[in-house]
């Protein structure tokens, strides 16, 4: 049975039985959320940022989408001040079912809320919307193919209207800019598969909007890996994790398969959606804005607080971790905002 990725994806990854139905992120990737509890406190920065914006109303939202054990929001409650605490309406969404043992005080839901005064923040979510992938081919782009079970692929029909025009604006597959990594185009990994791909993110764009439609007022940010309009990557993105490690993408349940997201055509989807402001950076310069900076501790603090300069150290090396331009640093970091 052939499947376009888009529809393999969505079956893998949520169908019955499907990765994110079963599994915790944490078991087969790292996140910013698990690598450091600093994360949680820069989410924390920002909900007083939003909230302070918003006039400190009698209940601020947090929606965190994609939660996945809910370990974001569990951490923010923990170390928000009473007042704010108190204020907090925190909603967990995510498909999977509600984590034994997470605070009553959160709920869980598997969609964003139909009105939301606060922030809401997808930390690694877009990733995993299911896309089409295309192909380049002297006739036009063609849709990609691909066996579930094996992972083999093959050409399909061309996209249809809206997602050529997508790509038209948003990936181009031809033209001046159109040069190979590593000069000549070589086979992938489909038998007479040979040229430049594209993940096709107009559902992505759809889910992001969705979001920012449902904002009332306050913040939306997305974290992921990205790429813009100018820095596509040749041969696509598509890939899979599984256990820690990378692995063959093969739709078959067995992997989280994920690719990179194009934040750019998101914000421009956010604005169409009413997003009044719009901030495109990166998790380093983001995090960096909201103190977390990786600067170690002054040495004579070893010998003052030996304890203290211990726990200092690591915390320093758990925000260069989070900043890291080459790993999580580098991550895609959208910012939308409603009033």
């Amino acid at each position: 049975m052939w499947l376009t990725w888009r529809a393999a994806m969505q079956r893998a990854l949520y169908g019955d039985g499907g990765f994110y139905l079963r599994e915790r992120p944490d078991r087969h990737f790292r996140t910013s959320v698990h690598v450091s509890a600093v994360f949680a406190w820069a989410v924390l920065r920002l909900v007083e940022r939003v909230d302070e914006s918003l006039g400190r109303p009698e209940v601020i939202d947090l929606v965190d989408v994609g939660s996945g054990d809910g370990l974001l929001p569990a951490r923010v409650l923990t170390i928000a001040p009473p007042g704010l605490a108190e204020r907090l309406r925190i909603t967990a969404v995510d498909l999977s079912p509600r984590p034994p043992g997470l605070d009553t005080r959160i709920a869980w839901a598997d969609a964003v809320p139909e009105r939301v005064e606060g922030l809401v923040i997808a930390n690694e979510w877009l990733d995993n919307i299911p896309v089409d992938v295309v192909e380049r081919t002297p006739s036009g782009p063609r849709l990609v193919l691909v066996d579930p079970e094996t992972g083999a692929e093959r050409l399909g029909p061309p996209p249809c209207p809206e997602d050529l025009a997508w790509l038209d604006r948003w990936w181009p597959l031809c033209g001046a800019a159109d040069k190979p990594l590593g000069g000549a185009e070589k086979p992938l990994r489909g038998e007479g598969l040979i040229g430049r791909r594209a993940e096709i993110g107009r559902p992505r764009d759809e889910a992001w909007a969705t979001v920012i439609v449902r904002l009332a007022r306050g913040t939306a940010i997305a974290v992921d890996y990205a790429h813009r309009v100018d820095d596509r990557p040749t041969l696509g993105s598509l890939t899979a994790y599984r256990n820690g490690s990378m692995t063959s993408a093969v739709p078959d349940g067995s992997c989280d398969i994920t690719a990179h997201v194009a934040l750019d055509a998101c914000a421009a989807a956010g604005e169409r959606a009413g997003a009044v402001a719009t901030t495109l950076t990166t998790q380093r310069e983001a995090l960096r804005d909201l103190g977390v900076t990786g600067v170690r501790p002054p040495i004579e603090l070893a010998a003052a607080d030996p304890v203290g300069y211990v726990r200092a150290l690591g915390r320093a090396a758990e925000e260069a971790e989070l900043i890291d331009p080459a790993g999580l640093g580098g991550f895609g970091w959208l910012a939308q905002v409603k009033w």
